[in-house]
């Protein structure tokens, strides 16, 4: 393949036909990078299972936090028409990404990222790679390895977000599960707005996940059930103390 790391030169002069609104749009690169700090990752397409389990919902978790380091937008970038980008773009989680179609491939040729793909059937498609761009002018690459496959090594958001700033704290998530009416539980979720940690709220409900799966998940039978970066934190109480120290 012979990949080509390309740093300190300018981006390629590309026009992307995009469908907005119902109407097609033309987006300029100039438009995209002109005066602009922006972090672009790039990938083999839309829907596959590493792009959207991973790469893309990662990087739109971090856009708070690449903001805050001066990055004025990201943008997400593959060989696939508009129509597949913009309905990656609603299947995803990606209101903080710039969906991008380099439907023709021309971006990807100009980078010399674009790769024969047909063994999986997708024909030319872009090498997964990442870099960030300030004013049109590449000012660093991270380049996937050349092996067999579909390697995800270095172009993640976290590998970017350290280059930018090695000192950058990713914001913490939280899981709580939670039951309708009940006061402790929206305590719980003011603590958690408080202190600046996202969640993810499960009902448990006779029409959604049960006490069952609360007793599977937390081991326990009270809510609200709090989860932060994957470790049980217990109850309102527990959160509380957790939150203090």
């Amino acid at each position: 393949m012979a990949l080509v790391n390309k740093e300190g030169q300018n981006v390629p002069a590309v026009t992307f036909r995009t469908r907005q609104n119902n109407e097609w749009v033309n987006v300029t690169t100039d438009e995209i990078f002109k005066g602009k700090t922006v972090a672009v990752f790039s990938l083999p397409g839309a829907f596959t299972p590493t792009c959207s389990s991973s790469h893309l919902p990662r990087f739109n978790e971090l856009a708070s936090v690449f903001k805050e380091n001066g990055v004025d937008e990201i943008v997400c970038l593959s060989v696939n028409d508009t129509f597949v980008m913009n309905a990656w773009a609603e299947d995803q989680e990606s209101d903080n990404v710039t969906l991008i179609p380099d439907g023709n491939g021309e971006f990807s040729e100009g980078m010399g990222m674009l790769v024969d793909k047909t063994d999986l059937g997708f024909g030319m498609r872009s090498w997964r790679y990442s870099m960030l761009v300030k004013d049109g002018v590449i000012d660093k690459m991270f380049i996937e390895p050349e092996v067999p496959g579909d390697p995800f090594e270095v172009s993640d958001a976290d590998t970017m977000l350290n280059y930018i700033n090695s000192e950058a704290k990713p914001p913490r998530v939280a899981t709580i599960f939670t039951k309708p009416g009940c006061p402790f539980c929206a305590k719980a979720k003011v603590l958690l707005e408080a202190n600046g940690i996202s969640f993810e709220e499960i009902t448990i409900s006779n029409h959604g996940p049960s006490s069952k799966t609360l007793r599977a998940v937390a081991q326990a039978d009270t809510v609200p059930q709090v989860f932060v970066e994957g470790e049980h934190i217990g109850g309102c109480d527990d959160l509380e103390v957790f939150l203090s120290k």
